[in-house]
């Protein structure tokens, strides 16, 4: 599973980094590397750019996973040239570039945009899957996400719309209710369709989301 990111166009980028003269860019090993968004490849390649746009690039690192205390141990580690730079640039996901921040003092920008939680399909493209929306249903739908899946996001069935198995919105994938019902029929469990879902609890998505953990 990956947080899926997309780079920010260059000229957005150095817009974000107006009143600076020295930038040192984080990239992550993880997500965005397998995106091809901000891993080495892609940090070197911003970081050209920057040069050629007369800005100083004191130094760049790829943080493993940016989103996790291995950021705090890489900023200490890489103390002396960050010093050196106005701001942080940051090839990373939100997460990531919210915890870059939590651990350095210097101005950070991000270099991505955030678009979805998701992995690979067969074809080789990133796919969502989650929308962490605080009531998973997954239990009734067969292990498929109805608000992910869905075009329209339906959590009672299809519209009137889908054709031959097929989205009326993209109709070169398959209506996710098509698939819910043909798992669900294949284990005998069709049936489980005719309960319909309650109105869902908004509170459960609101911002920002916090959980309790409790001690073991």
């Amino acid at each position: 599973m990956y947080m899926i990111t997309e780079q920010k166009p260059f000229e957005e980028i150095l817009q974000s980094l107006q009143g600076a003269t020295s930038v040192y860019l984080v990239g992550c090993g993880t997500c965005p590397a397998a995106c091809r968004t901000g891993g080495k490849p892609e940090v070197l390649a911003i970081k050209e750019a920057l040069l050629g746009a007369g800005l100083t690039v004191p130094g760049w690192m790829i943080i493993p996973t940016a989103c996790d205390e291995l950021a705090e141990q890489a900023i200490v580690a890489q103390g002396e040239p960050i010093a050196e730079a106005d701001c942080l640039l940051v090839l990373a996901c939100g997460l990531g570039v919210q915890n870059v921040a939590r651990y350095s003092d210097k101005q950070v920008r991000p270099g991505l945009n955030t678009l979805f939680f998701g992995q690979r399909d067969e074809d080789g493209r990133f796919v969502e899957l989650c929308l962490q929306c605080g009531e998973c249903v997954l239990g009734r739908t067969a292990g498929i996400c109805p608000r992910t899946a869905c075009a329209k996001e339906l959590v009672n069935g299809p519209c009137g719309g889908y054709h031959n198995g097929k989205c009326e919105v993209d109709p070169e994938r398959p209506c996710a209710w098509m698939r819910i019902y043909d798992r669900l029929a294949a284990h005998g469990q069709a049936d489980q369709l005719v309960t319909t879902l309650t109105i869902k609890d908004y509170r459960k998505a609101s911002h920002p989301r916090r959980t309790v953990v409790v001690a073991q």
